[in-house]
C-alpha cells in the first residue's frame, strides 16, 4: 500500500483530516488559494443589469417608432391605424412602443431570475426570448389585415425581438461577476 501523506495533486479539502502535505511549503509569490467550505456563487450586479434593461426598453421603444414611421411614411403601408393618419399614425403607435418597452423590462426580469437560479442562464434566456419572438412574428398573420400590413408588423416584431435578445444577452453576460471557484 502507498503512504497517503505523499499523494500527488491538489489536496482534497472535503476529506476529513485534511492537512498540508509535508515537504511542500507554499511557493513564494503565489497566494494560498484557500479552500472554502462551498464554492462561491457568481454574483449578479443588479444595478448594471437593470440599468441595461431600462436602456434596452428605451432602445426597443425607439426602434418600434422609427420602424412604424418608415413603414407608414415611406412605404405607405397602413400599420396600426387608417391610411390617412400620417407617418406617425395614432395613439396606437405609442401603445405599441410602450408594449415593446414593457416586453424589454419583462425580459430583464426573466434574465434576472435565470441568472440567479439556472445552471446555464444565458442559453435558457436565448431559447425563451427566441421562441417568444417567433410567436410575436407569427401573431400578425392570425389577425384581420392586409398582407402587406401583416408582413410589416411581423418585421417590426422581429426587429424588436432581436434587439431585446442581443442587447440583454450581452448585458446579462456583463452583469455576472464570476469569481474563480475551487
Amino acid at each position: 500500500m502507498t503512504d497517503p501523506s505523499y499523494n500527488y495533486g491538489r489536496p482534497d479539502p472535503y476529506r476529513q483530516g485534511h492537512q498540508q502535505q509535508p515537504g511542500y511549503p507554499q511557493q513564494p509569490g503565489y497566494p494560498d488559494p484557500g479552500y472554502p467550505d462551498q464554492p462561491e456563487e457568481p454574483r449578479i450586479n443588479l444595478g448594471r443589469l437593470w440599468a441595461g434593461g431600462l436602456g434596452t426598453a428605451v432602445v426597443v421603444a425607439l426602434v418600434i417608432v422609427v420602424a412604424i414611421m418608415l413603414v407608414r411614411g415611406i412605404l405607405n403601408i397602413a400599420v396600426l391605424s387608417p391610411e390617412g393618419a400620417g407617418a406617425y399614425g395614432t395613439v396606437s403607435t405609442t401603445s405599441y412602443a410602450i408594449a415593446g418597452a414593457a416586453a424589454a423590462i419583462a425580459a430583464t426580469g426573466l434574465l434576472n431570475l435565470l441568472l440567479a437560479l439556472m445552471p446555464n442562464p444565458l442559453q435558457f434566456f436565448y431559447w425563451i426570448t427566441g421562441l417568444v419572438t417567433a410567436l410575436a412574428v407569427l401573431l400578425p398573420f392570425t389577425l384581420v389585415a392586409g398582407l402587406d400590413a401583416k408582413i410589416a408588423t411581423a418585421a417590426i416584431n422581429l426587429i424588436a425581438g432581436l434587439c431585446i435578445i442581443t442587447l440583454l444577452g450581452s448585458i446579462g453576460a456583463g452583469a455576472v461577476d464570476r469569481r474563480q471557484q475551487y
